[in-house]
């Protein structure tokens, strides 16, 4: 079992997001989230995944898309840390990132398939790790976090991300 990390293992601007999920296994929340959005996302209409809720925001497949790279990114920077990594890991422009990743292309089966993969393969990864590699520290983004904090932002993001779709969206 992999607890939801302290508001201390991360940085302030992450504490947002933590504060929305409850305690429990991340590795199972993990598990649930990806259950939940397939059966959000599977049976969307065209025009409702490409859909965005106000002029100049994220439509369904965009929203999808960052969240499928900010896990990218999140496991990426935890397997550093994992590791040992020593230098501080780079931040990125979420913005930008959506506009280059040209998400509106793709289809959604085919971006349901890359998360599938990729949390399958996070959670196999994730689960390997024992308690001092969990409380290991390094820097992303010049600030500290802990391999369990990361983790615990994952599935935090994910979170919140799903809650905008049901408000926001409508879905």
């Amino acid at each position: 079992m992999i607890s939801k990390a302290p508001l201390s293992e991360v940085a302030p601007f992450y504490h947002r997001y933590l504060q929305q999920i409850p305690e429990g296994d991340i590795l199972v929340r993990l598990q649930e989230q990806a259950d939940d959005i397939s059966k959000l996302l599977t049976s969307l209409s065209s025009e409702k995944q490409n859909f965005a809720y106000k002029s100049g925001k994220w439509t369904v497949k965009e929203l999808f898309g960052h969240m499928i790279d900010t896990e990218r990114i999140m496991a990426y920077r935890a397997l550093c840390i994992a590791r040992g990594e020593k230098q501080s890991l780079p931040g990125f422009e979420e913005n930008d990132y959506v506009a280059a990743a040209q998400f509106s292309k793709r289809e959604i089966n085919s971006l349901l398939q890359e998360y599938q993969l990729q949390r399958h393969g996070n959670i196999t990864l994730f689960a390997s790790f024992d308690e001092t590699t969990l409380q290991r520290a390094g820097t992303m983004n010049n600030n500290n976090a802990t391999v369990r904090g990361i983790l615990t932002i994952i599935a935090a993001h994910e979170f919140h991300h799903l809650q905008i779709l049901k408000d926001r969206y409508q879905i």
